[in-house]
């Protein structure tokens, strides 16, 4: 337990880098027990931390991706039926793009390749809910429970919408050109592991330049959260006192645009000024699985009454789960 304990806070939660821009800001003259010098060493110390752990992710992340490429992911997705391939499709969300609007490029992929509608949505749902940077990001702040059931529950609310999608029968609500597109199959090459590092290197360039700014701009709301705004505030509209926390985060986030790293130090500043957790996990679910620019994109695939069941399947599987993880809080943190 007490290696795990230093591997969640010193390796993963970096405390030792928190410790070490303090001293800095010290020695600069910065009262980091103010609100400036606070907001400063906050800003720096979540930049620097989700920073490396970021690229770090990334890479490894892309590596493995390296041997899921589109064609081979239908091929493997087309093996299997029923909930099984539901299931599959979700944990292949858990290694593609990291943000909504990059994933339904390859939703439109798969579905135009002739796979099961259910089966499409589950890793539509998955992608940018679950991955493995966001395991290993909220074990960081919020602990290893707390990240293993993120990620289950996400998995369960992705293969259930898709199984439901499916049973819907929704076919004809994908748009004409979709459905009606030409299947090509295009063999993939196989990589060699430098090729493989290569490209993995050229991921963490290009996904950095892209969710960097995201980053900047959640730190920058998760300082100002975690020392300007009264803990008594957040604890009115986001505590346990109100019981439509969850309702209210969920109708927030939905029609912000960020991935998980950049939704991750506003939940942090948000639950150390007494917002309850699933409340928390609510709007990070909402806004990295309904942004409204992901769902502009969707809206170009697939017509509004299929478009309106997604939306409703999500929001309501994440008010449930935000609903569940303020009762069973307890036992998590």
């Amino acid at each position: 337990m007490g290696i795990w304990q230093f591997i969640q806070d010193q390796v993963l939660g970096m405390k030792w880098l928190n410790g070490l821009i303090g001293r800095g800001l010290s020695m600069l003259g910065l009262d980091v027990g103010g609100r400036v010098g606070g907001s400063i060493q906050f800003f720096l110390y979540d930049v620097l931390k989700i920073t490396v752990l970021l690229c770090f992710l990334i890479f490894v992340i892309s590596y493995i991706q390296s041997y899921f490429p589109p064609e081979r992911s239908k091929q493997i997705l087309g093996r299997f039926h029923g909930i099984g391939a539901n299931i599959v499709s979700a944990l292949l969300g858990t290694v593609t793009p990291f943000c909504s609007c990059s994933s339904i490029p390859l939703f439109i992929g798969f579905t135009s390749a002739g796979l099961p509608l259910g089966v499409t949505f589950s890793f539509l749902i998955s992608s940018p809910m679950v991955d493995l940077g966001s395991l290993i990001l909220l074990m960081s702040i919020f602990g290893g429970k707390v990240a293993v059931v993120y990620v289950a529950v996400g998995l369960v609310i992705a293969v259930a919408g898709g199984t439901l999608i499916e049973g819907l029968h929704m076919e004809l609500y994908v748009e004409e050109f979709i459905r009606k597109a030409g299947r090509v199959d295009i063999e993939t090459p196989d990589l060699t592991k430098q090729e493989r590092i290569q490209f993995a290197k050229e991921q963490v360039v290009s996904t950095f330049k892209k969710v960097f700014p995201y980053i900047l701009v959640g730190v920058g709301i998760g300082a100002a959260i975690h020392n300007w705004i009264p803990e008594s505030w957040i604890e009115g509209v986001l505590g346990g006192n109100n019981p439509l926390s969850v309702v209210l985060a969920t109708l927030v986030g939905v029609p912000m645009y960020a991935d998980i790293f950049g939704t991750i130090p506003v939940a942090e500043a948000l639950l150390y000024k007494g917002a309850q957790l699933g409340t928390i996990l609510a709007f990070m679910m909402a806004v990295t699985t309904l942004s409204l620019p992901s769902m502009i994109m969707l809206r170009k695939a697939v017509k509004p009454k299929l478009l309106a069941l997604f939306i409703t399947i999500c929001t309501m599987g994440i008010i449930i789960v935000g609903y569940l993880f303020n009762t069973f809080q307890f036992l998590l943190i």
